[in-house]
């Protein structure tokens, strides 16, 4: 028996199927049809887009439009599913290189391109670090590899990282305003048979913040069993509406409003120790200083009021570590966020592009490059039997000075095994240059005379199969444990066999001397 449509998702119930439909964002879509075009005739210089921007405005419905109107073949990974490397390259990894199951059957007369398969990686900016293992390099191997069209979707576009972004054209949707959802609540509202006022529904819009999926939602909560609506049965409460961090940054540093800028910054995932990095990086880039020609001559004051705030702000957090109260952070946040509104002496009109924390970037170099030094290190430490002390502190330093040389570079490198990325860091260069890598390319044919430097614990355990082959005197857990048991069952045996034969011959004992022997005669047989 089918549903009743009074149980049935509207949201999904009424989801658009064409771009006609689409309410709103009509520059993105415009701009999502051109690629697909670009791919229909062929291969595009971005292989991938990225749809992003707030939940519920059309991102994933204008995929799926996408995907019928141009006749594709549609395959899509959400959070749902996990995406390990593992995963995307077996579902989005071979489904970027293979034909449709229908390809065959194109004419040449099919402009649509309907042999390309679509693949939709939906919440792109939210893949967990373990669960989703491996997921980003996964994604920009496929993408650079595909002979298919990807989309990725996401909500926070910087939540992606660089290289795939570099590899991606990047298209932005906006909220939809509210009077351009009353429209579609109204279609709802008609076809399911509610009279519904014009004044209930542009509060359920305006509730909504934009969301017309959200907004859907909350008309199906509110006319539930009802053939009336009103605005005085809409009880449902508005949204809070989730801010970017830089959308918080231009309500510090060019609102009016404090409350509003107090409650922006609330909403943020962002903890009052990141929260300062960020302003700390773009408030001379906010205030600048005053420049003729080009040339700057004199410092803006509006620096240094804001900094002088931020060094108070700082101290609240320096307190919270020291006593762990971390009721202290609303004073921090308070400073930080009005302070250089406060200072402001006057309006920065234009456009400024916000940048994240340096310092985040160079704590992210710092790491690799630890690790990278702790490779080298492994390998000089098995190569010249010392310690990975010894190897970090006064080996590398040796090999770098000895490698300034292009020979010496070369059979070291050879012989220690090392990788492209390992020589860069020896030779101290920035890049792979063309004397890095003939230096490394030489470097292959000594390595491949040596025995490999990998240490033994960093080799692949071979099966236990083979090594039963190799020793078949080596046992083993399993062959020991049932070998003990055997003993002590041999033991107990053996203890009770020599108990039964003492206690035998005790008896014996026993009755020798109670009764006589049989052959000894007493005084009345004489």
């Amino acid at each position: 028996m089918d549903q009743p449509d009074q149980f049935s998702d509207w949201a999904e119930k009424y989801r658009p199927k064409t771009f006609k439909e689409i309410i709103g964002n009509k520059k993105a879509l415009h701009e999502l049809r051109l690629w697909a075009d670009e791919w229909a005739a062929k291969m595009p210089e971005k292989r991938a887009v990225i749809l992003y921007g707030p939940a519920g405005v059309g991102k994933t419905t204008s995929a799926h439009a996408l995907a019928r109107e141009m006749g594709w073949e549609m395959i899509e990974l959400n959070a749902g599913d996990q995406r390990t490397a593992e995963v995307i390259d077996k579902v989005a990894g071979s489904a970027s290189r293979m034909k449709t199951l229908f390809s065959h059957e194109k004419k040449e007369s099919d402009d649509k391109g309907s042999s390309k398969r679509l693949i939709v990686l939906d919440e792109a900016d939210n893949l967990h670090g373990t669960y989703d293992k491996g997921g980003s390099k996964a994604i920009s191997d496929v993408i650079a590899k595909t002979t298919h069209p990807i989309i990725l979707i996401a909500n926070d576009v910087y939540g992606i990282t660089q290289t795939i972004r570099s590899q991606c054209l990047e298209i932005s949707f906006s909220s939809i305003q509210s009077r351009s959802i009353v429209p579609a609540l109204k279609r709802a509202c008609d076809t399911e048979g509610i009279a519904c006022g014009e004044d209930a529904l542009l509060k359920l819009a305006e509730n909504a913040g934009g969301d017309l999926r959200s907004a859907m939602n909350d008309l199906q909560a509110c006319a539930s069993g009802k053939s009336e609506l009103k605005a005085e049965d809409i009880v449902i409460s508005g949204r809070d509406v989730k801010e970017t961090i830089f959308k918080a940054l231009v309500k510090v540093f060019k609102g009016k409003n404090r409350r509003e800028a107090l409650d922006a910054v609330g909403t943020l995932d962002e903890t009052p120790e990141d929260l300062i990095m960020w302003i700390d990086e773009n408030l001379p880039l906010q205030f600048p200083d005053e420049k003729k020609g080009p040339v700057f001559e004199k410092v803006n004051p509006d620096i240094s009021n804001g900094y002088a705030v931020l060094s108070r702000a700082d101290l609240y957090l320096g307190r919270v570590r020291l006593r762990q109260n971390y009721r202290l952070w609303r004073y921090a946040n308070f400073m930080m966020t009005v302070g250089p509104m406060s200072v402001r002496s006057g309006e920065y009109s234009g456009f400024i592009k916000y940048s994240s924390p340096s310092g985040w970037k160079r704590m992210g170099q710092a790491k690799s490059m630890r690790a990278m030094r702790d490779n080298i290190a492994v390998k000089m430490s098995v190569r010249h039997k010392d310690s990975m002390r010894v190897s970090r502190n006064e080996l590398i330093p040796y090999y770098m000075r000895l490698m300034e040389n292009e020979e010496y570079a070369v059979n070291l490198s050879g012989e220690s095994d090392f990788d492209l990325d390992e020589l860069i860091y020896l030779l101290q260069a920035k890049s792979a240059t063309k004397t890095v890598q003939n230096i490394y390319d030489k470097s292959r044919v000594i390595a491949a005379k040596h025995h490999s430097a990998e240490p033994e614990f960093f080799k692949e355990k071979r099966p236990r199969k083979e090594k039963e082959k190799e020793d078949k005197s080596q046992m083993t857990i399993e062959e020991i444990a049932a070998a003990a048991e055997k003993k002590k069952q041999q033991e107990a045996e053996k203890q009770k066999a020599e108990a039964d034969e003492k206690a035998k011959k005790e008896k014996a004992d026993r009755t020798e001397k109670s009764e006589p022997p049989k052959n000894q005669k007493s005084l009345f047989d004489f």
